[in-house]
């Protein structure tokens, strides 16, 4: 059963790179918004006659706390009509239909081989929520890796908050890689960082997120190593 439609009102919006926002939406009648981290909500944008056109579909970007807030990160395209009316349209204030949580692209009840977490730009909204998840409430975990790709430095979603959660989870660290820019981290696409990280074919968990294209490439690579179609878990973003 889907969940109810209901209020979101806008209590703060960032605007964090060049073409992407975070905002935070309280849920004014859900007094406390229950949710596994990796899920998501949609929303029902005034851009269409359709109903079902109007949906835009968001990962939770923040981690489940028992309030009634959340925060979402929107990627604003030239081409993206829901985007382009959260930037254009949305402010402190606004009123928003949503409902959720819904999506079963969460962790396993078992973290008890390496998790691989590998995303491309606002790709990194789920696993945000995973990896403070685990941090808030000491779930036990072997090693997690989080490999992030984006273009330039400036397009580093999280990158400072990624570099504490370093030093607060054990056996977590962060490989950011840039394919547009030159610096002294991993430069290209995020292929090469995964499978280096699992050059040994040891046991792994692949969690998957963002756009098609490297979705697709990424779960061809895995499975050519010998990982089976049950080791790698997807959600695909447009």
């Amino acid at each position: 059963m889907l969940p109810q439609w209901q209020k979101g009102i806008v209590q703060r919006i960032e605007h964090v790179t060049p073409n992407t926002s975070r905002y935070w939406l309280e849920l004014p009648e859900t007094p406390s918004f229950t949710f596994k981290p990796g899920q998501f909500v949609t929303l029902d944008l005034p851009i269409h006659e359709q109903r079902n056109k109007r949906w835009r579909s968001y990962s939770i970007a923040s981690a489940p706390d028992g309030s009634n807030i959340i925060e979402l990160v929107i990627v604003h395209l030239e081409q993206g009509v829901g985007s382009r009316y959260m930037l254009d349209n949305v402010n402190v204030g606004s009123e928003l239909t949503l409902r959720g949580p819904q999506g079963v692209f969460v962790l396993p009840e078992q973290l008890d081989k390496d998790l691989v977490l590998v995303c491309t730009g606002t790709g990194i909204a789920p696993f945000r929520s995973m990896l403070h998840y685990i941090h808030q409430s000491q779930v036990p975990h072997g090693n997690i890796h989080l490999v992030f790709g984006t273009r330039t430095q400036q397009d580093m979603l999280y990158g400072a908050e990624m570099k504490t959660l370093e030093s607060q989870i054990p056996g977590f660290r962060y490989h950011p890689t840039l394919s547009r820019e030159n610096w002294n981290g991993h430069k290209g696409y995020v292929h090469p960082v995964y499978e280096q990280l699992c050059a040994g074919n040891q046991p792994a968990l692949f969690m998957l997120c963002g756009w098609r294209p490297m979705i697709d490439e990424a779960k061809v690579r895995l499975l050519e190593k010998g990982y089976s179609s049950k080791d790698i878990h997807i959600e695909i973003y447009g």
